[in-house]
């Protein structure tokens, strides 16, 4: 049977003290809502998300996920009951999942859904470590559940009650829409709330099934500080990850994942590297310490760091070495090719075997369009050179160090554009005797620094 979901994504979260949707905050680079629409299309065929108004930036997000606006924050189950109202016509269970609880395995709405076929409607309860003010799970000697009790209303002994509520339902889509259109809003705030389907279900003597998962899998994000601590969960789930898919984290804990980072077999990875989204790394290369890499591809045994960064749109060779503080941006470098200190290279394709010397720069932008440059196989840069693009270096030319390349040059040939050296014998630096004149005297050198 079919089965959908409703996302309700319409908090502003104050808490959060952000003009940024709540839904819209980032784990492990991707928002929130993306986390949980991954794991909701897996497990499910259907998703609806809920969004408040002004919120384009988050329809954007939900796409190419149907979203319908709840105008007016009357509470989760009015946000529920517009959510069902686009899913007119479907006939099988419905689950309603919070988008600010983003990391819930696609396994465990499976576990829910099995849950619900053999009960009327199935909630997910965890035990945390501290309840604090979670509504409290209220379920007989047979498990049936009976009602959610929230924290503010609950006696001492219903506070004692260690099985929490999650806040997500599965029930059979008919009856769900019978139930929140019986919810009443005669409470504090005015609100509709979902807890009260559990009630108006067990009152019509359905019975009610809880499905337990770890609380680091179920908590809500409602401020900074549980962000944080969903970004930790996050990141060790990810470590976990790449550690069994046979790559080397020599310090998991400080190495920092993108949700959608691919590291190979044979890969080692050293101590405080950051992956940012769109980061693939193939077999057998090894990214040394504190470097930094986005959106590029690595390819097998290349050699990246230590201190390096690989920025949008880079591809690293086979076997090619990028060094420490070597900087690459929309670059290509071709196999066995070798940019090993202090260097830039954007908007620019190296060839294979090529060695690209210290302090080498391309000149990419005129301050108006962006420039590439092109080196060819096997060539030399020498140290300190500036290539201004739009240049090209054939293949197994050598460029003297010290360049400013401005022209292009022709395969197998050598470049020298550098001012010629001037000798002056006899006017070297000379430290004045003491007592005698200082350094600002006649025939000190200019220009000079400490």
């Amino acid at each position: 049977m079919h089965a959908a979901a409703i996302i309700l994504a319409a908090g502003l979260g104050t808490r959060m003290r952000s003009a940024l949707p709540k839904a819209l905050h980032p784990l492990a680079g991707r928002p929130m809502l993306g986390h949980l629409l991954e794991s909701a299309a897996t497990a499910l065929d259907r998703i609806v998300v809920v969004v408040g108004p002004d919120m384009p930036a988050l329809e954007r997000a939900a796409a190419p996920h149907a979203t319908v606006v709840q105008a007016e924050r009357l509470g989760t189950g009015h946000a529920a009951r517009l959510g069902m109202a686009a899913l007119a016509g479907h006939a099988g269970d419905v689950a309603v999942l919070y988008a600010d609880n983003p990391l819930i395995r696609p396994e465990t709405l499976a576990r829910l859904r099995a849950a619900r076929r053999e009960a009327g409607l199935a909630l997910l309860a965890m035990r945390p470590a501290d309840p604090g003010r979670y509504g409290r799970v209220v379920a007989d000697a047979s498990g049936a559940v009976s009602r959610i009790v929230e924290w503010a209303d609950a006696s001492a002994a219903e506070r004692a009650i260690g099985l929490c509520n999650a806040g997500v339902i599965c029930g059979p889509a008919a009856d769900l829409a019978r139930w929140l259109g019986a919810i009443r809003n005669d409470n504090g705030k005015g609100e509709y709330y979902l807890t009260d389907v559990i009630a108006l279900a067990a009152a019509e003597g359905c019975r009610v099934a809880a499905v337990e998962a770890p609380e680091a899998e179920l908590r809500g994000i409602n401020s900074r500080a549980e962000l944080a601590e969903a970004e930790a969960t996050l990141q060790s789930r990810l470590r976990a990850e790449a550690l069994a898919g046979g790559a080397t984290l020599t310090a998991p804990e400080t190495v920092f994942l993108s949700w959608d980072t691919r590291l190979g077999q044979d890969v080692t990875v050293e101590p405080n590297v950051v992956f940012a989204p769109g980061v693939t790394v193939e077999d057998g290369a090894a990214i040394r310490a504190f470097s930094h890499l986005e959106g590029c591809v690595v390819r097998q045994g290349a050699i990246v760091g230590p201190y390096a960064r690989l920025r949008p749109g880079t591809e690293v060779g086979p076997r090619a070495h990028v060094g420490n503080f070597v900087e690459l941006k929309a670059a290509m470098l071709g196999e066995g090719a070798k940019a090993n200190h202090l260097t830039y290279l954007g908007d620019a394709t190296v060839g294979a075997g090529a060695n690209i010397g210290a302090g080498t720069i391309t000149c990419n932008y005129d301050g108006i369009a962006k420039h590439r440059t092109e080196i060819g196989e096997g060539a030399f840069i020498g140290s300190d050179t500036a290539l201004v693009a739009p240049v090209r270096v054939g293949a197994r030319a050598l460029v003297g160090a010290g360049s400013v390349i401005t022209e292009d040059v022709p395969a197998d040939a050598l470049a020298i554009a550098r001012g010629r050296q001037v000798l002056r014998e006899g006017r070297g630096f000379r430290r004045p005797a003491p007592g005698g004149a200082g350094a600002g005297g006649k025939g000190s050198p200019k220009g000079g620094s400490n």
